[in-house]
């Protein structure tokens, strides 16, 4: 009789081989907090802007949230189709090429970069915001030509210019032409400070390696979210140089603020509000 069958069964078995362990199937809908442990349903994590309702914990958000996020709708996304050629012919466990078509079938995305020109409340702005899951939001050749424009635009139109930064660093399969684009970015913010245009610079988890040593601490205005791991190199490579234990909360963004290196650290659901008062200050 049908009452005695579970006829909508909250779980499926892998093609009904025997031996295959069965999966739930809201597997994948939950994830585990990685600040207090909490299971979260995904759908109201994302409803909460990927804040913990428990501990506040900040997960790491896409560039196209991020700039659904600071934007008013209907902004333009701008200076796309940029693609990297490999110039090393890169290989390591893996051909760059196919790590490349990887990235950007999982994101849809050309690169760890998405322009974008629109409205900040009441202010016309320029923002550039990374793309952590593209092979670790690392800065090729794209990320620097992409960003560049993006100063550009904002000295040439003369509206304030927002990157949302997010990387562990230079893409080394490009070698020294990864490494250029920290002088590139930054001589061309030495020119948007000679024409008096706002640059702020939100660092997000993680900011670390090239980025961090050039555009992402050259703000007019360094902002960082909560716990945020902003640095150089990572701590446990700085352990293991020199042999010491670093201290609690080394490298995140209120031990930062507390030595000076950050200006704010801003909750997330405070982020625009923030962003837009000080984008007030700096145009009076």
């Amino acid at each position: 009789m049908s009452w005695f069958k579970r006829e909508n069964s909250e779980y499926e078995s892998n093609s009904g081989v025997e031996g295959v362990e069965k999966r739930v199937r809201t597997e994948g809908l939950w994830i585990k907090c990685q600040g207090c442990r909490a299971v979260i349903w995904k759908a109201d994590l994302e409803a909460n802007q990927n804040v913990c309702p428990k501990c506040q914990h900040h997960f790491k958000m896409g560039s196209r949230q991020r700039l659904d996020l600071l934007l008013e709708p209907g902004y333009q996304t701008v200076d796309g189709g940029l693609r990297s050629t490999d110039p090393l012919n890169f290989v390591d466990v893996k051909p760059y090429k196919q790590r490349l078509r990887k990235a950007q079938e999982l994101t849809g995305m050309d690169d760890a970069i998405l322009n974008a020109e629109g409205r900040m409340g009441h202010h016309d702005v320029v923002v550039s915001a990374m793309e952590y899951s593209f092979i670790g939001g690392s800065m090729g050749a794209v990320v620097g030509e992409t960003i560049a424009r993006a100063v550009d635009r904002a000295r040439l139109g003369r509206k304030p210019l927002i990157v949302v930064a997010a990387s562990g660093g230079a893409r080394m399969m490009e070698g020294v032409v990864s490494l250029m684009q920290m002088a590139k970015i930054s001589t061309a913010l030495a020119q948007l400070d000679d024409a008096r245009v706002p640059y702020i610079c939100v660092l997000t988890d993680p900011t670390t390696g090239g980025v961090t040593a050039s555009f992402a601490m050259l703000g007019d205005l360094n902002i960082a979210e909560p716990g945020a791991l902003i640095g150089f190199a990572g701590p446990r490579v700085i352990e293991q140089t020199i042999r010491q234990k670093l201290p609690e909360g080394f490298q995140r963004s209120e031990f930062l603020l507390e030595k000076g290196f950050l200006d704010a650290v801003v909750h997330r659901k405070q982020l625009k509000e923030y962003l837009i008062r000080a984008l007030d200050f700096m145009r009076t």
